[in-house]
């Protein structure tokens, strides 16, 4: 096919759905020569540094990783995707803006989808090639990203901003990921079976995967720098969602006044980015992102413990299986916090198995 055919067709697509016609030319020698796979939505995943990324995240990644500066105020909101990004998202940004934006009828969260209000680095700000002038930005940033720690950008390993990752249980990661890549799919492409992609994912090959490898990455450098990423868990926050906030608003030193305790402010802040609060906004029900995925298909149930309705057993042994051999062999832990035994990963992470 034409480069002037690819163009034309994809003057019809929706940005998402672009792919190796959008490479510039000064990556292609170096993706196009990278090992690839069947993608999940459309297209291929090549592998990049250890970890699998569509051809656009990954020229997104590139050019994020040569143009970004961070600034140590700077806050970055991490997380594999389906493992509670948009909560995560609308959470930080409505707790780091409550004095700009007061939890009223006119906030933010009100009118635009949380993706519109946290940009990410590699799939926004930085995609197509983009470089962005991120300097007239009044502090503190506020941005996200998939990308794993070894393809983080230098600048933002060097500096004291903050990273805020959020992990969650790898099959209901996996059982979330595999139906909102369906909704993504063209319907000329058809769906994938969960047998399909349960394969890619256990082999590694998933957007921003391996999962696990992901997931350990940040967790190590949480041990290693507790000043500079905070570790947490989609189960705990739904669990402990005012304990969890209390414990973002510490870490990036924004806590809550005792008049703000008194006032109900914590109470006011999870109620406005309720799953079912934001899912019943009718920016969330019939609006679309600038990249063409609509808001709808980001909010699907958000609840723990969903892999129970479609995992088979041989499926949960073999996700254990894996997850317990990739713990093992992650080497020596970094020197435990306090309350958590030597040697052993935290709930946080062993106690998916």
């Amino acid at each position: 096919m034409s480069r002037d055919m690819q163009s034309q067709i994809s003057a019809f697509l929706p940005k998402y759905l672009h792919q190796e016609e959008v490479v510039a030319q000064e990556f292609k020698d170096l993706i196009f020569s990278l090992p690839k796979e069947n993608g999940w939505v459309a297209s291929y995943l090549y592998k990049y540094q250890g970890f699998w990324h569509p051809v656009r995240h990954l020229q997104g990644i590139i050019t994020c990783q040569r143009h970004f500066r961070a600034r140590d105020s700077d806050v970055i909101l991490i997380t594999t995707p389906k493992s509670g990004t948009t909560w995560l998202k609308a959470i930080v940004f409505t707790l780091m803006n409550r004095m700009q934006y007061p939890i009223a009828q006119d906030h933010p969260l009100l009118s635009k989808n949380p993706h519109d209000l946290v940009p990410f680095l590699e799939q926004t700000l930085y995609v197509d090639n983009q470089i962005p002038d991120l300097s007239s930005m009044n502090s503190p940033r506020l941005f996200a990203t998939h990308i794993p720690f070894t393809s983080i950008p230098i600048s933002i390993q060097n500096s004291r901003c903050k990273l805020v990752y959020l992990c969650r249980n790898p099959k209901d990661t996996f059982v979330s990921m595999w139906q909102f890549s369906n909704k993504l799919r063209p319907k000329e492409m058809g769906t994938h079976s969960l047998g399909e992609v349960f394969d890619m994912f256990c082999r590694g090959v998933s957007i921003a995967g391996p999962f696990l490898d992901h997931v350990l990455d940040y967790w190590k450098e949480s041990r290693e720098s507790p000043h500079k990423v905070l570790f947490l868990k989609y189960d705990d926050m739904k669990e402990n969602p005012t304990v969890n906030l209390r414990r973002i608003a510490e870490f990036l030193e924004c806590p809550f006044s005792n008049e703000e305790e008194e006032s109900g402010m914590v109470e006011e802040i999870l109620k406005l980015c309720s799953f079912g609060n934001l899912s019943n906004l009718e920016i969330n029900r019939t609006g679309k992102l600038s990249s063409g995925e609509e808001n709808k298909v980001f909010f699907r149930q958000g609840k723990v413990g969903d892999w129970k309705n479609h995992l088979t057993i041989e499926m949960v042994e073999k996700l254990d299986q894996i997850t317990e051999q990739k713990v093992s062999a992650s080497g020596p832990s970094p020197p435990p916090p306090q309350g958590c035994p030597s040697g052993t990963l935290p709930p946080s992470i062993y106690l998916y198995v």
